[in-house]
């Protein structure tokens, strides 16, 4: 739960502000929404006959300041194109100001070249948003900072730290035995930064990839025997490089090993890898919508709506929103 400094909080009731969803995560926003004590923004998004995306806003936005909540998840091209043409509509029906609010954002982790020929698409959807019409981006962890920079409008990278730090404050986990790792030294920031807010240790694992989402781990580094490891990502993707990580912690005598993330992807079959996998508990935000189904193993879903609702009303009122990560 978030702990706020201001003394009397001003509210959204009766301000110019309307809240729209496209299809990848309506659950989420309708929390967000609740959070905010407003409705959800009336709008068709659908699909015409030859699959086109279709969009009609069904209320009057003039002048209004909008908020489009819609991570590009699921199927990215289709719910990236439901953001895009909202946008457009929402400009189009003279929204004063419209903020993208892209809980996940997709293609970031194409934000820079490894090889010749190949394209920078974090960059790509960047412009995209620009030109459709958004005039602020809310997000949460950005698969690398720098993507910020990709933007010609302000961006509110939120971070689901605090949120995934309280759950784990809360299991009593003994810090003297307990030891954050980064699964690799891209995630070493991170990593440091949970175990300050723990007061625990640090180790990084050093893997590489033959090809995209495989992963071998080539060393360890750090203090991870008869310890209690917490394996911190931002993204959990197929699974399989999880999986790979505890056993080799545990192969190195680790007591047991948790893992968190922020966006769970959760590709292909990754549910099915992780719960036969030796992963005690994995903790991952509803950035993106986990199924029912899944969430009664070894997957724990928080939700990062007060997060979001806190950065949008914040927004709204002008006030800090580097506060919610004091």
């Amino acid at each position: 739960m978030l702990v706020l400094e201001e003394a009397a909080q001003p509210t959204l009731e009766n301000e110019n502000i309307v809240l729209f969803t496209g299809n990848a995560n309506p659950r989420l926003a309708q929390s967000i929404a609740r959070y905010l004590g407003l409705p959800l923004g009336s709008a068709l998004v659908g699909r015409f006959t030859n699959g086109e995306t279709r969009v009609r806003i069904e209320e009057n936005v003039r002048g209004a300041e909008a908020y489009v909540i819609q991570p590009t998840c699921g199927n990215v091209n289709d719910t990236l194109m439901e953001l895009l043409i909202m946008i457009d509509a929402l400009s189009r029906a003279s929204a004063r100001t419209i903020t993208a609010v892209i809980p996940y954002f997709g293609y970031a982790r194409q934000e820079r070249k490894t090889s010749g020929r190949e394209p920078i698409t974090a960059k790509l959807v960047s412009n995209l948003i620009t030109t459709a019409g958004a005039d602020r981006v809310v997000t949460v962890d950005l698969h690398a900072g720098a993507i910020q920079g990709f933007f010609d409008i302000p961006v509110d990278n939120l971070y689901a730290m605090p949120i995934l730090v309280e759950y784990f404050h809360r299991k009593n986990l003994k810090r003297e035995e307990l030891v954050v790792v980064s699964p690799d030294a891209g995630g070493v920031n991170r990593a440091r930064a949970y175990a300050e807010r723990l007061d625990c240790g640090l180790a990084i694992i050093f893997k590489r990839r033959p090809e995209p989402d495989k992963a071998e781990v080539t060393e360890i580094v750090g203090e991870i025997e008869g310890r209690t490891c917490l394996i911190i990502d931002d993204i959990i993707s197929t699974g399989g490089t999880l999986s790979a990580a505890v056993d080799t912690l545990l192969n190195l005598g680790a007591r047991e090993v948790y893992a968190a993330a922020t966006h769970p992807v959760l590709a292909g079959d990754a549910i099915n890898i992780i719960e036969s996998s030796r992963v005690k508990e994995l903790v991952v935000t509803d950035t993106i919508p986990v199924p029912s189904s899944a969430r009664q193993g070894k997957i724990t879903v928080l939700s990062v709506d007060a997060l979001l609702g806190e950065a949008i009303r914040r927004n709204y009122f002008n006030l800090s929103v580097s506060k919610l990560f004091g």
